[in-house]
């Protein structure tokens, strides 16, 4: 159990309450088109949790040169020596191997995508190397979740599931870069790039603010493309509130804030996602 739960530290296993909660509001979306299998939700959560798991591994492996120089990373599993390069290695392709299962459990269609999907995952690690716009790919990495949840039910795709995708890229690219403003003065000695060190910090929060501004109107849309009630209408009105309140309590010149807002203030704007749409849902049934 103590070797399962350095694993989980390693991967960060907490942070997939960020993208979970989009890919199951896609479920519940969908089975508006599709009844819901009980076994279909069961490989979902497995393939969502093998993707992370193993792109979040790979991430590790490809930035243990850097993780090993930078002293917030430092502490870190790997350049700690709590798990070796060999070991994280194995971690990586034993949950590879079981996300492509669990996508073959889902349909054809499913499995098929399951390739290119790890390969997005897996390159996003070596996007900080060469572009600025690494959190735009990270959003777009992760925004795969809510189309491939919504493709497990459906077994076809739909224009509409696109704008819990957009709000999500926009999401995760926003609080990304301020997650990476405490990287800046090192980013820019070993020549990496994030926005912060592209246009200072002060600029990328500023750009911060304007990537969320477009993910609430993602959110709004969402309302209107699906014909949602009044509720989930209140979840996007907090959601605003929630991300009007995390750019407040990170400054240029005091950044001691980036954790609360990067995962506690995120964490309840992905959840009142999830129960916006699943209380508008079952509002509806009711009705």
């Amino acid at each position: 159990m103590e070797r399962v739960i350095v694993y989980g530290r390693m991967i960060k296993f907490s942070h997939t309450v960020f993208a979970l909660p989009f890919a199951l509001s896609a479920v519940i979306l969908a089975q508006r088109q599709h009844p819901i299998i009980l076994t279909d939700i069961f490989w979902i959560l497995i393939a969502m949790i093998c993707a992370r798991s193993s792109a979040m591994g790979f991430n590790r492996i490809a930035d243990i040169r850097f993780d090993l120089k930078n002293p917030r990373t430092s502490k870190r599993e790997i350049p700690a020596g709590k798990l070796s390069l060999s070991s994280t290695k194995l971690f990586v392709l034993l949950f590879s191997g079981l996300f492509i299962f669990a996508s073959a459990m889902l349909g054809r269609l499913c499995f098929y995508f399951s390739f290119p999907v790890l390969a997005i995952l897996f390159s996003y690690s070596y996007t900080k190397r060469f572009t600025c716009l690494c959190h735009l790919y990270l959003g777009f990495a992760i925004s795969l979740a809510p189309i491939g949840a919504w493709i497990a039910i459906t077994k076809s795709f739909s224009w509409s599931v696109l704008l819990l995708s957009l709000a999500l890229i926009t999401y995760i690219a926003g609080f990304d870069i301020l997650y990476a403003c405490q990287d800046t003065c090192f980013d820019k000695k070993e020549g990496l790039f994030s926005m912060p060190v592209r246009f200072g910090i002060k600029k990328a929060l500023f750009i911060s603010e304007i990537i969320h501004l477009f993910s609430f109107c993602f959110f709004f849309l969402i309302y209107i493309a699906f014909d949602m009630n009044l509720i989930y209408l209140g979840a996007v009105i907090i959601i605003g509130i929630l991300l009007i309140v995390e750019h407040q309590i990170v400054k240029p010149d005091d950044l001691g804030n980036v954790n609360v807002a990067f995962f506690h203030i995120n964490s309840i704007i992905s959840i009142t996602l999830f129960f916006g749409v699943l209380t508008d849902e079952l509002v509806r049934w009711w009705i």
